[in-house]
């Protein structure tokens, strides 16, 4: 009987941390402070500190994060945003929710990030910020972006809900934009207990802003400088993230771990692995690989037991609430990698017997295509 393997156990973050995690939701709930307060306060200046950011701000959940930045750097109607094509479509959402226009770009092919060499082709003059996305845990390559914004004075807006603690050039992953957002979904690599999220800037004044957006556009309580919106990160789940942050190190190592043993246990194998620049320290939070038959590989994989997942099957510009208005042409390298990418188990509970229990599952399924 083959062993089952889920594609991410989540439920085992609570059992490994349960005794710091109920003490810390009673503390909460003891409190009788339930909406923002010290616990929230903690935990921005406790991630603050660990992305190497001078601020912290947290919100609702990733995709608000996104949204309030664009707007904090008052970016609207009539602004372009040069994001990925290859992303999920949260990144492209955030930028039409504040009126603006996304403008795709193609990813490396190599690396599945936003390909630096095409972003200067979609500068216009309505251009006003660039988004990159630091997809399934590694970095884009920033130094090319940033000087690109510095030269056409755009600003640089991170998306970086699949990196938390990855680093570009040794440096951590949070204050290289003018602003970092970040997503605490459940499955993320810090991933709360239901929605969260945050953003992370060294500029105080976007900070602040952002801090008046997120709760009705208020500073002080009845008086409404801003027309913000209600985003606050929730103190319960700000207590434990305050709790799993102190083992993300440890749980992105064993994430590096297992991603180092698919790439050796792999590499003979007809399928193209992942690459990783040396300038990026990927923290693994997908394992994705590429193959012409994805499907017929997925279908062998369920059938043994072993969970996957394709992320993404519909890139933006061919989903429904794009296609229509959008030109980005319908066979592009996202395309492409929308019908070909696998994402295979990779997580810091998996064990040694579900790792060996997918890669010989692998390889049985490339023996059968």
């Amino acid at each position: 009987m083959n062993l089952s393997v889920p594609f991410l156990d989540l439920q085992s973050s609570y059992i490994e941390l349960k005794s710091e995690i109920d003490k810390a939701v009673e503390r909460v709930l003891s409190s009788g402070w339930y909406v923002l307060g010290t616990e929230v306060e903690q935990f921005e200046c406790e991630w603050a500190t660990y992305c190497d950011a001078s601020y912290a701000v947290g919100v609702g959940n990733g995709l608000d994060a996104l949204i309030l930045g664009l707007r904090a750097l008052n970016i609207g109607q009539g602004d372009e945003v040069i994001v990925p094509s290859n992303t999920y479509i949260a990144t492209w959402l955030a930028v039409t929710a504040t009126g603006a226009t996304p403008v795709p770009v193609e990813p490396n092919p190599s690396t599945y990030n936003i390909n630096t060499d095409e972003i200067s082709i979609a500068i216009t003059s309505k251009t006003k910020a660039i988004l990159p996305v630091h997809l399934y845990g590694q970095p884009a390559d920033l130094d090319p972006i940033l000087e690109l914004a510095r030269n056409n004075n755009l600003a640089v807006i991170e998306d970086a809900a699949q990196s938390h603690g990855a680093r570009y050039k040794e440096k951590r992953i949070g204050g290289h934009g003018d602003i970092v957002c970040w997503s605490f979904y459940p499955g993320k690599n810090l991933g709360a207990f239901g929605d969260a999220g945050a953003i992370t800037t060294n500029n105080q004044k976007l900070a602040n802003k952002i801090r008046t957006l997120r709760n009705y556009g208020s500073n002080k309580k009845y008086f409404n400088d801003d027309l913000g919106v209600n985003s606050r990160l929730d103190p319960l789940q700000a207590a434990i993230l305050r709790v799993k942050l102190n083992v993300l190190d440890e749980w992105n190592q064993r994430r590096r771990i297992y991603a180092s043993r698919y790439l050796s246990d792999l590499h003979d194998l007809d399928i193209t692995l992942p690459y990783t620049p040396d300038f990026t320290e990927s923290v693994w939070h997908l394992f994705v690989i590429k193959h012409p038959c994805r499907d017929l590989i997925q279908q062998k994989l369920n059938a043994s037991g072993i969970g996957t997942l394709i992320h993404y099957p519909v890139p933006p510009h061919a989903q429904e609430c794009y296609k229509k208005n959008h030109s980005f042409p319908e066979q592009c390298i996202a395309t492409n990698l929308s019908n070909e990418v696998l994402s295979l188990p990779i997580g810091p509970h998996m064990s040694d017997q579900e790792f060996s229990a997918v890669t010989s599952s692998m390889f049985e399924a490339l023996q059968e295509l």
